[in-house]
């Protein structure tokens, strides 16, 4: 299934989406924010989301920050059927966007992999760090994820896009 036949779920800071409809495509665009898609891979459901921070906010269901909107998606997956046992994740972004200030997206990428670790939820891939701006495509009830790095705010990437071995998720390079 193409991006454009697919039926596409944005989804923005502090927000989720979960699916298990086979024509879902759900896509955010990440700086320091991190998104975390996670997929039963046997149920066939999945889901995104968005965060911004790295602890706990002023209220533990502040979905803005990290352990709040792990929490909420895996949560929001259970009740629709997926086995935590059989979640898989992956994730992506925590670029280092802004210089000259502290460097929260990896802050953010060290609080996603501390939660799973945590929770015992296998991390499968991902593309954390860097300097680059990411939009992501997520294929929820199979788990694909097409990832495209963004132009550096400052120079062009002029390094030579390297590809996975196999798998899961492509690379593309350049605008969107």
């Amino acid at each position: 299934m193409t991006i454009a036949a697919a039926q596409l779920v944005h989804v923005v800071q502090g927000e989720h989406a979960i699916s298990d409809h086979p024509d879902t495509v759900i896509t955010t665009v990440l700086g320091s924010c991190v998104s975390a898609c996670l997929y039963d891979p046997e149920r066939g459901i999945g889901g995104m989301n968005h965060f911004l921070l790295p602890n706990t906010g002023p209220t533990r269901s502040d979905i803005r920050y990290a352990a709040a909107a792990m929490e909420v998606l895996v949560n929001g997956l259970m009740r629709r059927g997926a086995v935590r046992a059989r979640l898989r994740a992956k994730l992506f972004g925590g670029a280092h966007v802004l210089t000259g200030l502290p460097d929260i997206g990896q802050l953010n990428a060290q609080a996603a992999c501390r939660f799973l670790e945590n929770e015992g939820i296998r991390l499968v891939k991902g593309d954390l760090g860097g300097r680059q701006a990411r939009r992501i495509h997520f294929w929820p009830v199979i788990g694909r994820v097409q990832l495209r790095f963004l132009r550096e705010a400052q120079a062009p990437r002029r390094e030579t896009p390297t590809l996975p071995k196999s798998g899961e998720i492509e690379l593309f390079y350049g605008e969107p």
